[in-house]
């Protein structure tokens, strides 16, 4: 534990300069980050203050936002709202997953602007900006009930849903009585309510590569998922091996 004094022992011994922090899942006292020479700086992947928490890359993902970023800041004693050293700003495109999001861009960015952070606060030259409280937001984990997908709503939310949690956790459902994450995943807005055939959370189409599944205003096609103790593997493929079919065209 962070809180031991054999931790803060061992980290003086050290004589650090700067201590950093990135995706710190334990409580960390003021007494322990205060020990490096110029004090701690802590990365987080959301434009703080909005989206304090454990799960700040999904979350904005799932709620259709165009733009994330991330900070450096001082920790303190409070969830992530400590002062702000400096802020980088990244688009999310509307096809985006949560590992585009971090791989491509927060990930990059974020050890470019830890490195920049480094140099302004030992150099003395950084700024430290106090967080406003009425923008502040927090939001939990991203957990197995958060990920669950509810065809009854909207198309462009479930297909955000599903883009949050690629690769993890993977937004899941059941199909033919299996419980089964969705990943690769195209989304086919309907424009009209005569364009609509079946209910939610059934299965309209299945073609050699995929298969489409109803939402509110549009269709879902499904290219890869994961049965619950499987593997990926194609969706047409799990539709051909559990029997699943389309519903019957409509009638003449």
């Amino acid at each position: 534990s962070l809180k031991s004094p054999e931790a803060e022992a061992a980290l003086r011994t050290l004589n650090v300069d700067l201590g950093v922090m990135a995706y710190v899942l334990q409580f960390v006292p003021q007494s322990f980050v205060n020990i490096p020479k110029h004090g701690t700086i802590q990365y987080h992947p959301s434009l703080l203050p909005k989206y304090r928490g454990p799960s700040s890359i999904n979350w904005p993902i799932a709620r259709g936002d165009t733009e994330t970023g991330l900070t450096i800041f001082r920790p303190t004693d409070g969830l992530d709202e400590g002062p702000v050293i400096l802020q980088k700003r990244c688009a999310i495109g509307p096809d985006d997953t949560l590992g585009d999001v971090y791989f491509n861009q927060l990930f990059p960015l974020g050890v470019a602007a830890l490195l920049e952070a480094a140099d302004l606060v030992v150099a003395g030259r950084h700024t430290e900006t106090v967080q406003d409280e009425g923008q502040a937001s927090y939001e939990g984990w991203f957990r197995t009930e958060e990920s669950r997908i509810n065809w009854s709503n909207h198309v462009d939310q479930v297909y955000n849903l599903i883009r949050a949690c690629n690769p993890a956790p993977g937004a899941w459902c059941e199909l033919g009585g299996v419980k089964v994450s969705l990943y690769d995943c195209l989304k086919h807005p309907v424009r009209t309510f005569g364009a609509v055939r079946g209910k939610p959370g059934e299965i309209v189409r299945v073609t050699e590569q995929s298969l489409f599944i109803n939402a509110q205003g549009g269709m879902i096609e499904v290219l890869r998922l994961k049965p619950e103790g499987g593997k990926k593997m194609g969706a047409a493929e799990f539709a051909r091996e559990r029997g699943l079919t389309a519903l019957a065209p409509p009638a003449a």
